[in-house]
């Protein structure tokens, strides 16, 4: 069966400040952008890079059937055409025959194709700039951590492990000690289920 072997593209800013391809910033913004099967193929990558975070052997004809493709895995298959829109907008990056990368993290869509979705999501998107620019940088990484964090719990990490997990992946030490004991004061407390949208 034809195997495609997919890697993370490691970015230290992106995999810190990036947008999670599960997240609410993909799903409104580049989905429109990238199209809904791109959008799929990422959430699906991010899900298997969680769990074997080197990379895997992407059998095509499986991943296609998984993603609703049908069973095709030649060159022009759905899944291929995908991996080479990803290309297209810098979110992977083929190493010869043998290896694609692909982006853990979207960045924020460009100027160009924000100017291209419609009105009221151009508008939306403009709000949200206006809303991180206020943030910060720190205070946004601070979220994305937490958010992180409580992820990693539920898959029943334990919090030492929780901690290096976040350092592995760009977030500074302290930022991730403190989204560790918060994930875990949170978790805990019963009366106060954790907020996923922090």
């Amino acid at each position: 069966m034809p195997t495609v072997m997919v890697k993370p593209w490691t970015d230290p800013i992106l995999d810190v400040l990036g947008h999670d391809p599960r997240s609410w910033y993909v799903e409104t913004f580049w989905l429109p952008t990238l199209g809904p099967t791109c959008v799929l193929l990422m959430r699906h990558l991010a899900d298997r890079f969680d769990r074997t975070p080197d990379g895997l052997a992407l059998d095509v004809t499986t991943t296609s059937e998984c993603l609703g493709l049908g069973a095709r895995a030649g060159t022009s298959s759905p899944l291929r055409r995908s991996l080479a829109r990803l290309e297209q907008f810098d979110l992977a990056v083929g190493e010869g025959d043998a290896v694609v990368r692909v982006r853990r993290n979207l960045p924020p869509v460009n100027r160009r194709h924000v100017k291209r979705l419609p009105v009221d999501l151009q508008t939306r998107h403009a709000e949200w700039v206006t809303t991180t620019v206020r943030e910060g940088p720190l205070e946004l990484a601070k979220r994305r951590a937490r958010r992180v964090a409580i992820t990693l719990f539920e898959q029943g990490d334990e919090i030492d492990h929780v901690e290096r997990t976040l350092a592995s992946v760009g977030f500074h030490p302290t930022v991730g000690r403190e989204a560790a004991q918060w994930a875990w004061n949170t978790l805990r407390d019963d009366e106060h289920p954790p907020d996923r949208h922090l």
